[in-house]
């Protein structure tokens, strides 16, 4: 019933956005993402099949389908509940305690490209990349933007790291934002990252490295 009632107040929120599904347990999740065209998914972190389940759920979308952005809903702003939603691929993350404005927000903001998260989620994701998983190890140790990304796709990493959305890349180069997204994917194969903090994170961690070029 929370499902369908919120997916009507999206529905009549007044935003850009359109509904298009409503689901509650993992099998129906997958369902509808495999019979609509989604651009942003917004998924519970605990669903009807057990807790936590929507975080495997959401890094099976990010895998699959890496285009559909990914909006988690969280029922606690633990640290571990928080790094589990950004491992998982999430572009936003909001409490379930947030208003119903905050949502829509949210929700358009990931839908341009932003990522959504408090200072305090932040903070913790910053730790958690930083600290636990440095550029030494990992897929980050031989991944060096100047030597496997095309200049190209330098310029993109640097935007982003910028803070700019898929929109004012687009208009910035002169691309269309369904390019900008292809450059983003293959980005994010090279190097290893999932989404645009992951990659903002990356880009500083280089840059005191020495391993990218500052433009």
């Amino acid at each position: 019933m929370n499902c369908q009632l919120m997916a009507a107040a999206l529905a009549r929120s007044g935003y850009s956005f359109k509904t298009v599904d409503c689901a509650v347990d993992s099998a129906a999740v997958r369902a509808a993402i495999d019979k609509q065209e989604i651009d942003v998914a917004v998924i519970s972190s605990s669903l009807k099949d057990g807790p936590a389940s929507g975080f495997n759920v959401a890094r099976e979308i990010r895998s699959e389908r890496p285009k559909i952005d990914i909006v988690m809903l969280l029922d606690s702003d633990d640290q571990h509940v928080v790094t589990d939603a950004f491992h998982a691929g999430a572009s936003g993350i909001l409490s379930r305690d947030s208003s119903f404005e905050v949502l829509c927000k949210c929700i358009e903001a990931v839908s341009q490209g932003q990522v959504w998260a408090s200072s305090k989620e932040l903070r913790f994701a910053l730790h958690e990349l930083v600290q636990n998983r440095p550029v030494s190890s990992g897929a980050a140790k031989s991944a060096r933007p100047s030597a496997s990304l095309t200049r190209r796709e330098q310029g993109v990493v640097h935007l982003v790291a910028e803070g700019l959305t898929n929109r004012d890349i687009s208009k910035q180069l002169s691309l269309s934002e369904h390019t900008v997204r292809n450059y983003l994917f293959r980005i994010y194969n090279k190097l290893g990252t999932s989404n645009r903090l992951e990659l903002a994170l990356y880009v500083l961690q280089s840059q005191r490295s020495g391993q990218v070029d500052r433009q």
